[in-house]
């Protein structure tokens, strides 16, 4: 990133330039800064959504994105400008995929039934279910098990932009945000803000070995499914199943946890 963006100012003068003056030329000259961040994150988003969804319109979806994280940035919260914006390009983008509604209520039904079924499995065995043990208790073969985990995968990483949490000053935490930038909530809602990421390492750890590498290596080193699938030497289909199943797993294993802790 370049130290000098507009008028010989670094980029931290220029947020507190534009903090007390609303300059539109700042304004603009972080646009442009940031814009490329805006394709990054509609880039993570397009993984598995179906060939309705266009990545041109994830990356208008999420322009407002950006312009509302840099109106709202704060630069004195010690937070870092892009952690910032992702949750912000990230939240507007789903925001809009919501107002168009393009999961088909069938797809939602079916996604929460495997939840409720994988919830239940762990409470009365005490342990992660197996894929084998989901597919009985949802009467499917395991290839009819697979198949659904890559039907619902778009589905799966929306469901991750659900709120889990309202701390202080309404301070709205979802799944994501925790696995991906917790350092970007609320600095106020210190002590919550560690719990739930606490709960979400444990939850995470539980899962099985495969799952547990496809969520570290797609949120935390930020590898795309294509390069997950070169790493673990399987293809980008089976890491998109992977991937579902991971989220899937981990909703699960929240909701209990939050029952227990509500």
């Amino acid at each position: 990133m370049a130290d000098v963006l507009l008028d010989g100012k670094t980029e931290q003068e220029l947020w507190i330039d534009y903090k007390k003056q609303k300059d539109a030329r700042i304004r603009d000259a972080l646009i442009k800064q940031y814009a490329p961040l805006v394709k990054y994150v509609a880039g993570k988003v397009a993984v598995g959504m179906p060939s309705n969804v266009e990545f041109d319109d994830l990356v208008g979806y999420g322009v407002f994105g950006l312009f509302d994280a840099i109106d709202k940035y704060d630069p004195e919260k010690q937070v870092k400008f892009k952690t910032y914006a992702v949750t912000r390009i990230r939240g507007a983008i789903f925001d809009e995929l919501r107002s168009i509604d393009w999961v088909p209520r069938s797809i939602r039904q079916k996604i929460k039934e495997v939840e409720i079924i994988i919830s239940q499995l762990e409470i009365s065995l005490g342990r992660t279910p197996s894929d084998l043990e989901i597919a009985d208790k949802l009467n499917m073969t395991i290839a009819e098990f697979q198949k659904l985990m890559l039907k619902t995968s778009g589905t799966s990483i929306l469901s991750l932009n659900d709120i889990w949490y309202t701390g202080d000053d309404n301070d709205k935490v979802s799944i994501v945000d925790s696995i991906e930038s917790p350092q970007s909530l609320n600095p106020d809602t210190i002590v919550e803000k560690d719990e739930i990421k606490r709960v979400i390492v444990q939850a995470i750890d539980e899962l099985p070995e495969k799952e547990k590498k496809v969520l570290v290596l797609y949120y935390y080193e930020d590898l795309t499914l294509k390069e997950i699938g070169k790493v673990l030497e399987v293809t980008e289909s089976r890491i998109s199943q992977l991937h579902t199943k991971a989220i899937t797993r981990l909703r699960a294993k929240l909701t209990n946890i939050k029952k227990g802790i509500m």
